[in-house]
């Protein structure tokens, strides 16, 4: 079966869909202070933890840890508000960047940014390491309806 990462188009496509969100990010009044003036290493980290969670290359892991990700949102402190409108820029973002628009593509997509930012947001609160999210690794995606062990949606 085509993986997620193959179907969107491979690194170049989601790359081009990273760097379409996170300008959206940066220009967005209650996502920016997040994110405040931007790095440039965020659009090439984004890119290797899609691509890695979309079945593409363990770069994210290899280079960065998942334990770079839990750190990098610890005390954001991630409103649901935001965490919504971080869902919808990202959906956004995919028509922008010419994603595929089969319904089972972005079915899995949106499952993929759902779980992500509930995941981050928690992380965000949390206080103790006990309060963070079980999620230690990069959770692989796949067509959804598939079974391959990932996490269940939070």
């Amino acid at each position: 079966m085509t993986s997620l990462y193959e179907y969107a188009g491979g690194e170049e496509a989601i790359h081009r869909l990273e760097q379409i969100f996170y300008d959206s990010v940066l220009r967005d009044p209650l996502l920016q202070p997040l994110f405040g003036a931007g790095r440039p290493e965020h659009v090439p980290h984004l890119t290797a933890f899609t691509a890695e969670s979309f079945g593409g290359p363990d770069r994210f892991s290899r280079e960065l840890g998942f334990a770079h990700l839990i750190a990098v949102h610890r005390g954001l402190r991630i409103s649901e508000e935001q965490r919504q409108r971080f869902v919808a820029l990202y959906l956004a973002a995919l028509d922008t960047a010419g994603m595929p628009g089969d319904p089972d593509f972005r079915a899995a997509v949106i499952e993929h940014v759902e779980f992500g930012t509930r995941v981050a947001m928690q992380n965000s609160h949390a206080v103790t390491d006990d309060e963070l999210h079980p999620v230690r690794e990069v959770p692989r995606w796949t067509w959804a309806g598939d079974d391959d062990g990932r996490p269940p949606p939070a």
